[in-house]
């Protein structure tokens, strides 16, 4: 399954968390134009490194498909986010 929601929250300076929920779907729409720029340079670098196109657009849909679930804590003395993807 794709993710649907992505929540990222980080403390501020004060000491409180801030949370955001950002929906992937409505982001992806809004993103679409660069997506295929990304989409097209992507295939573009596999056709000049002789990597086969196909293996990788399976390979980055495979990586899509495990995200739903994963949580990454990052904490860094002043700086703490914590992200997880529904």
């Amino acid at each position: 399954m794709i993710p649907q929601l992505v929540t990222a929250r980080y403390r501020r300076t004060d000491g409180t968390w801030l949370r955001l929920y950002v929906p992937v779907v409505p982001v992806a729409l809004l993103l679409s134009p660069l997506l295929l720029l990304a989409v097209l340079g992507g295939i573009v670098a596999c056709v000049i490194f002789k990597i086969s196109a196909v293996g990788a657009l399976l390979g980055l849909g495979r990586l899509l498909w495990a995200l739903p679930g994963t949580r990454i804590d990052i904490d860094d003395g002043q700086f703490a986010m914590q992200i997880s993807i529904r």
